[in-house]
């Protein structure tokens, strides 16, 4: 009997365990916390005057962490040496700012955090939370609002740069390159507008700028800029749109490099049209030597017939900017860069695209009488093949029959290069699909007469050029046997007449050439037509 109760009471004990257990558990459930942390105080209070501090200290309602603070706290004016702040990887219930800087006399002062600072269990963020505080006797408050659009492309970039210089007697056109703004904001990675605020009186240069190196500065190699071509005056009721481009950059060449046993390279940046290469070394006269642009790149190549070489002394001449360099380029072991033929296209063959056949190196010889083109009922079909030296490629120009299939034959010395070496026996294998697998679209542009000429492209949702037509004046665009697919539709306002798109230049200001977009995607669908007009607004 005596067993019996002992393990009852054993048993009691167990159960209150368990109750205890069950009590202490988290509970399950509720409403999810969707609560940003709330900024508590200050110290120094936000918006103080006569500011000396060194350190600041924020105190939230929660626990709170900091997410890519680097990226995104702006702090305007802006700061030489970036503050540190903490804490880094923990949390707490406070943010500290130290500042490293000497601070400006009589200078308002912001901090914006953009979303770094978050509670601690969900990530809610305290969205673009400001501190604002100044070395002089009271805050500015005046604001600049505005808008950014990127000059090529449909979207913007995100994390832009909106920069205000204040045009003193210091200020030059170059300032932008050497020295931060008076003021600054970012648009982050949800917007494309902006606002300046804390802002003083006073007339500025307004500029955006994707500031890759993240130092406050443009460099023009890498960044895209927009900037305002009169200055304006603060304050101002108007709201201001920049354009960002990325700009031509200026000649220079890079260092030329012996890159093959028959081939040296001469790289460049901004327009290589007027480049000329002359060598300044004495060679044998049995040396041959030729000059070519490699496709697709801002590379001259010069090519020449193999010998013994220590060095070679070239001059490079840019005849409109009447500037010249000299360059050693000095033996090593490299191997010789032989003929390599690549078509332009393989397998399915496009109804609109012409099709042709290059090389790496320069073509001097094309004998038709070696080429052959049957299709699949093994009869000849008619073409022209003509050399295109300028491009080294060889175009085909013939009939494209629908649910059709080709065989290009080139027979041995069809194509002869530079170093005289002919091609093997090639063939290239192709075929058509029937015209049902693809759709047409017909785009009708309603514009003024001054907008033209026009470049109209059609183009992947992420930009890539799939067509392009050219037009002088108003007229329906044919896009014919159409890859089913959702495609833009890209106007680019051709003001020199050149049927390209051209970028602006901030110190000559000069501005991008327009674009516009049509405001849908356009989805294509096999045996479709498709019409579709684009009202061009002011």
């Amino acid at each position: 009997m005596f067993k019996r109760l002992f393990a009852y009471i054993f048993l009691f004990f167990i159960a209150a365990a368990l109750v205890q257990c069950a009590k202490r558990g988290r509970p399950t459930g509720g409403p999810k916390d969707v609560d940003p942390p709330v900024l508590l105080k200050a110290e120094p209070e936000n918006m103080t005057t006569g500011f000396k501090a060194t350190k600041i200290r924020l105190y939230f309602d929660e626990l709170v962490k900091l997410e890519d603070v680097q990226e995104q706290l702006i702090v305007s004016p802006p700061l030489k040496y970036t503050p540190i702040i903490t804490p880094q990887g923990g949390a707490n219930k406070f943010v500290e700012i130290t500042i490293k800087d000497t601070l400006q006399e009589n200078t308002t002062y912001t901090m914006n955090f953009g979303q770094s600072i978050v509670d601690n269990n969900e990530g809610n963020p305290n969205s673009f939370l400001t501190y604002v505080f100044s070395t002089g006797s009271y805050i500015d408050s005046l604001e600049l609002k505005g808008a950014i659009k990127d000059a090529f492309n449909r979207k913007a970039d995100d994390f832009v740069s909106v920069m205000l210089y204040e045009i003193d007697t210091a200020y030059t056109d170059s300032t932008i390159y050497h020295k931060p703004p008076n003021y600054i904001t970012n648009t982050l990675d949800s917007a494309v507008i902006f606002t300046l605020r804390n802002l003083k009186a006073g007339k500025y240069a307004l500029f955006a700028l994707k500031d890759e190196n993240k130092n406050y500065m443009f460099d023009q190699n890498l960044d895209k800029i927009g900037f305002l071509t009169d200055t304006l005056s603060i304050p101002t009721d108007s709201t201001y749109l920049l354009t960002l481009f990325k700009e031509t950059p200026d000649y220079k060449l890079s260092v030329p490099s012996l890159a093959a046993s028959n081939k040296i390279i001469f790289g460049y940046y901004g327009n290589g049209e007027d480049i000329d290469i002359s060598l300044l070394s004495e060679i044998p006269d049995t040396v041959k030597t030729a000059i070519l642009k490699e496709r697709d790149k801002d590379t001259l190549n010069y090519w020449f017939t193999p010998f013994e070489m220590d060095s070679l002394i070239f001059t490079i001449k840019n005849e409109t900017l009447k500037n010249i360099d000299t360059f050693t380029v000095k033996k090593r072991k490299v191997e010789f860069d032989s003929m390599k033929i690549q078509a332009s296209q393989s397998g399915t063959l496009d109804f609109i695209n012409p099709m042709c056949i290059e090389t790496n190196t320069p073509l001097v010889a094309l004998d038709t009488s070696k080429i052959g083109f049957i299709n699949k009922d093994s009869l000849n079909v008619v073409f022209t093949a003509t050399l295109d030296s300028t491009e080294n490629k060889v175009d085909f120009d013939f009939k494209k029959e629908a649910e059709e299939n080709y065989v290009l034959q080139l027979f041995p010395g069809a194509i002869t290069d530079f170093f005289g070496t002919q091609n093997d026996t090639l063939n290239i294998r192709l075929s058509t699909k029937s015209y049902a697998d693809f759709g047409n679209l017909s785009m009708t542009i309603v514009a003024q007469p001054e907008d033209y000429p026009m470049v109209v492209q059609l183009t992947t949702e992420k930009g890539d050029v799939k067509r392009e037509l050219y037009a002088e004046e108003p007229k329906v665009f044919e896009f014919n046997h159409l890859e089913p697919s959702k495609y833009l539709v890209r106007v680019i306002f051709d003001t020199n007449g050149n049927q390209k798109w051209d970028t602006g230049n901030y110190l000559k200001n000069i501005q991008p050439e327009k674009v516009s977009y049509y405001p849908d995607v356009i989805e294509v669908r096999a045996n479709w037509e498709l019409e579709q007009t684009f009202t061009i607004s002011k």
